[in-house]
């Protein structure tokens, strides 16, 4: 495998500043070391955390054929690797949701409370970021990706998206300009999040909607993905008006017991539903102007295993 500009020549390991050779770290302490952000690089690539897990698998057996005492720059050697692997796996994934029934939504996250503190890094985790992300094209996305949330060189994102550094650019001016034409507008404190998401509570569990309808935006759009398991909406719902009415109709599930909790969902104020004690779904909400104008709400089982436990995500 051939990586210009990685590879030194010989098998001993760099070169240190006295000219002695370094000991090479083992395949597996450097996989480890940077496995979170390998993670993240894929799963904003892809907005499913099974499908990022897939291509760490195949990064790792890609991996652990070369010997890392001739990578000078482990980190960004990784990252190709993972770009790539998950640029494959966009692809096929394009395929899968022209026939998935209903909105497809992105799997969500159950994520520490700290990852909040790096806003750019929540921001570009957040349900309302990965839908605009689903917008792009394969490699305009891993484009926007490697620079805008992780800060790669245009020569390096280059090497990963097999494209030349002035395309790389012109890429990177486009998908920046797509997504500032969609992404949410002004910086929304978690405190507004937890507000918002407090009267949709209070909505779901008492019946009364005027407090919802005095945070929902008049556009509101609201996507429920069952993905063809579970009960949920075939098609958005748009207005404020109709998506209260929503609510009223029994959205949510009447004939069990039910409890709604707040999460840390995708480095975000969330909700957690469980219906007879287990996980039934996760709703996340976009905020704007300080109030709501997506509502999220993830029913599929097969996209609930990372609401159990918290997933790690760096950058």
């Amino acid at each position: 495998m051939s990586e210009r500009g990685e590879r030194t020549t010989g098998g001993a390991g760099p070169l240190d500043r006295t000219g002695r050779t370094e000991p090479a770290d083992s395949a597996t302490e450097v996989f480890v070391a940077h496995r979170d952000l390998l993670f993240t690089v894929a799963y904003e690539m892809l907005g499913s955390a099974a499908d990022a897990e897939d291509v760490l698998q195949e990064t790792w057996l890609r991996w652990v054929g070369v010997d890392p005492a001739t990578v000078r720059e482990k980190r960004a050697y990784l990252v190709r690797i993972v770009t790539r692997q998950a640029l494959d796996r966009m692809r096929a994934l394009g395929r899968r949701k022209e026939s998935y029934v209903g909105p497809w939504l992105p799997e969500p996250l159950l994520t520490a409370p700290d990852v909040a503190e790096d806003v750019e890094l929540a921001d570009s985790i957040s349900m309302a970021m990965l839908l605009v992300l689903e917008t792009l094209a394969p490699v305009e996305r891993a484009v926007f990706v490697l620079r805008e949330v992780f800060a790669l060189e245009y020569d390096e994102i280059a090497e990963a998206v097999g494209r030349s550094p002035a395309a790389v650019r012109q890429l990177a001016y486009r998908a920046r300009a797509h997504v500032a034409a969609r992404r949410p507008r002004g910086t929304v404190s978690p405190a507004q999040t937890r507000a918002a998401l407090q009267a949709f509570q209070r909505a779901v569990e008492t019946g009364e909607l005027q407090g919802l309808l005095d945070i929902l935006a008049p556009d509101v759009v609201a996507l429920s993905d069952g993905g063809g398991v579970a009960h949920a909406l075939l098609r958005p719902v748009v207005g404020a008006d109709e998506v209260a009415r929503l609510l009223a109709a029994g959205w949510w599930r009447r004939d069990a017991e039910r409890s709604v909790e707040p999460a840390q969902i995708n480095g975000a104020p969330g909700l957690l539903v469980r219906v007879d004690g287990e996980v039934d779904g996760v709703v996340a909400v976009r905020v704007e102007n300080g109030c709501i104008t997506g509502a999220y709400h993830v029913r599929n089982p097969e996209k609930l295993s990372r609401v159990a436990r918290e997933t790690a995500v760096r950058r």
